[in-house]
């Protein structure tokens, strides 16, 4: 699929495969696209859009986002035009980079596309325990250790003894070392907040996480359920029963709705594998920066240099944020960077994105007060030479609720503005860098005018926007619309006007 066409608008986009190693994958026919790319972007290219989508993406989830998004930025006319006017030579390349994120994904480069997106819950909750063990053995560890753990993991949640076990907060032997097995088999490290993607949490407890996924999921709408916009829900972390007769995690659910629908039985099992989607997602993060400062890295190391005059626009969304991120920074070893790109991109658009929101702090605070990850993008000679714009939302349960669970162990700190350790940008924007660069905004209408300047950041709240989607994600997904459209198009256009 070396150049695909969106159904509505008929544009042209490219869609370049990694592996989860970020070595980029040959097409059907053997050749690589990036050397095709090489030769496009040469051709008279302007400016070079590339996106990575994020969080449960195989290919033809992929396709199905960038057709979407492709469609919504074409559609804007007037966003159009401006580029034309503001260099009448103006003409994209528009690049979409696929990585394999979903635990049990078709990557099959021919695979058909279906008409609706699988809902990954619901094929969790019908699938056979060994498949479900094969599905997450690829997703986590793929080791004979790994595999076990995860077998025993689900045997647990038919057994009864377990059930009675867990209802009062505890978690049997043999249960709390298959977890601890997976975590080490993972190869996941807990650094801190300050730590890199994959490795930005201070604790993996299994029962915390347990208890924190039944919490978070208890009151909200069964599975499938449209979820309209209105109060945003606070997640709320559940407390541990003691053994002094305290209420334990799942008193008073027997007979009653699940966490996602089901039965008691049903309840447990989600509740079980509560640890194991966690590790999944951190695993995610891990291979979001991998595959960001590896391979997509080089890739666009390779387009500066074969396209010297040509302005490049980097947005992503989700994880995606973090590929695009590590793209610009490249690898970097204790906050340096190693690999410099030929030159700074020119915008770089952060949608909902499932990063730390210290990610680009001068310094986070809180111990041991040190710099975020990607801070380097922003020191000079900057990385960046346009503005960096994000979008977040209250609506957004799949950052705002799941992103920190599981990174802390019992009650979180709280700086006095209530920004918390552990969130991330898609719920509370970039934080920790300098006021006079950081700005907040509320979305406009997609024919507003933003007023974005070089090297400022702009947190933009998108909740009357980004407002719209199903339990449990929320409206994570809720991008592909004209106001957001527009905002990526002026964030790349005040890139323009700046260069």
């Amino acid at each position: 699929m070396p150049l695909r066409h969106t159904d509505k608008s008929n544009v042209e986009y490219y869609l370049v495969l990694f592996d989860s190693d970020g070595n980029e994958r040959p097409e059907q026919d053997g050749s690589l696209l990036s050397k095709a790319l090489t030769g496009a972007v040469g051709n008279h290219v302007t400016d070079v859009f590339l996106s990575s989508h994020g969080w449960m993406g195989d290919i033809p989830a992929a396709i199905r986002q960038y057709d979407s998004w492709i469609e919504a930025m074409a559609a804007q006319a007037g966003d159009r035009e401006r580029a034309r006017a503001l260099d009448p030579d103006f003409k994209a390349l528009i690049v979409g980079l696929h990585w394999p994120s979903k635990p049990w994904g078709t990557e099959d480069v021919g695979a058909a596309l279906l008409d609706d997106e699988p809902d990954e819950f619901a094929d969790e909750q019908q699938t056979d325990p060994a498949e479900l063990v094969e599905r997450y053995a690829k997703r986590i560890a793929d080791t004979p250790a790994a595999r076990t753990a995860l077998a025993t993991i689900l045997d647990a949640a038919d057994d009864d003894q377990v059930l009675d076990q867990v209802a009062k907060g505890e978690l049997p032997p043999q249960l709390a070392r298959a977890y601890q097995t997976l975590f080490g088999e993972a190869g996941l490290d807990l650094g801190g907040a300050t730590a890199a993607p994959g490795s930005d949490q201070r604790a993996f407890s299994p029962l915390d996480i347990i208890t924190q996924w039944a919490s978070a999921t208890a009151n909200q709408p069964q599975q499938g359920t449209g979820e309209q916009p209105g109060a945003a829900r606070q997640p709320t972390v559940a407390r541990q029963s003691s053994a002094e007769g305290q209420p334990g995690l799942l008193d008073g659910a027997v007979g009653q709705p699940g966490l996602l629908g089901g039965g008691i039985r049903q309840n447990l099992k989600d509740a079980l594998l509560g640890p194991v989607r966690q590790l999944s997602f951190w695993a995610m993060k891990h291979r979001a920066r991998s595959v960001g400062e590896t391979g997509v890295h080089a890739l666009l190391v390779e387009l500066q240099n074969s396209a010297p005059d040509a302005r490049f626009h980097l947005m992503g969304h989700s994880f995606g944020c973090i590929v695009v991120s590590a793209a610009v920074a490249g690898p970097l070893d204790n906050g340096t960077v190693t690999s410099r790109l030929p030159r700074p991109v020119h915008s770089l658009f952060l949608a909902q994105g499932a990063l730390s929101l210290w990610s680009f702090a001068e310094r986070i605070p809180y111990p041991p007060e040190v710099p975020g990850y990607f801070q380097p993008i922003g020191v000079p000679p900057a990385l960046v030479q346009g503005p960096i714009v994000t979008t977040r939302s209250t609506f957004d349960h799949a950052v705002g609720t799941f992103f920190p669970l599981g990174a802390k162990l019992g009650d979180e700190r709280l700086l006095d503005d209530e920004l918390p350790e552990f969130g991330g940008v898609g719920a509370f924007g970039i934080q920790g860098t300098a006021a006079s660069t950081t700005h907040d905004m509320p979305v406009l209408n997609a024919s507003a005018d933003y007023s974005f300047d070089a090297g400022q950041i702009y947190n933009i709240d998108a909740s009357k926007v980004i407002c719209h989607g199903n339990w449990p994600s929320g409206a994570h997904s809720d991008i592909a619309q004209p106001p957001i459209a527009h905002l990526f198009w002026r964030a790349a256009l005040s890139g323009i006007a700046n260069a």
